[in-house]
């Protein structure tokens, strides 16, 4: 084939340092929107981007040329500049990335657009847990929290 095609569909999740509640709801808006620009400039565009007062969710269409290391990398460095204009801030430093199919996008779009309702039941941490366990990856505790 003399054209490289891909579609490869990525839920990344990371969380503020020490699950603080850095991201105030005033600003959630702003932080989406430069989360979003940021993913575009990388040719990663952002379907789908969410999140609470200690973390954010972004579905994003990977580029072709595009490693997740370095676009979450560049997504922390960009919107923790942004960030700290409104106060003291801090990324941790690991995240999760975790491949969703084309059949699945619709549902993952919905869970990210829902995260206030999702959790009035459930934390960060227990969400986090659930992911891993669903995608049926190895983890230890003790370095899954920074």
């Amino acid at each position: 084939m003399p054209q490289s095609l891909s579609k490869i569909l990525v839920h990344i999740v990371f969380s503020t340092k020490g699950r603080e509640p850095f991201i105030d709801p005033s600003f959630e808006r702003g932080l989406h929107a430069n989360l979003g620009m940021v993913a575009r400039s990388c040719d990663s565009p952002a379907l789908q981007i969410g999140g609470m007062r200690d973390h954010v969710h972004l579905l994003v269409g990977l580029g072709r040329g595009t490693c997740i290391a370095d676009l979450v990398r560049k997504l922390k460095q960009s919107s923790s500049v942004w960030l700290k204009s409104h106060g003291r801030f801090y990324w941790q430093r690991g995240y999760g990335a975790f491949s969703i199919g084309e059949s699945n996008a619709a549902a993952c779009k919905r869970y990210i657009r829902e995260q206030h309702a999702h959790h009035a039941k459930m934390t960060y941490q227990e969400e986090l847990r659930e992911l891993l366990r669903r995608y049926r990856m190895d983890f230890d505790e003790r370095y899954v929290w920074d």
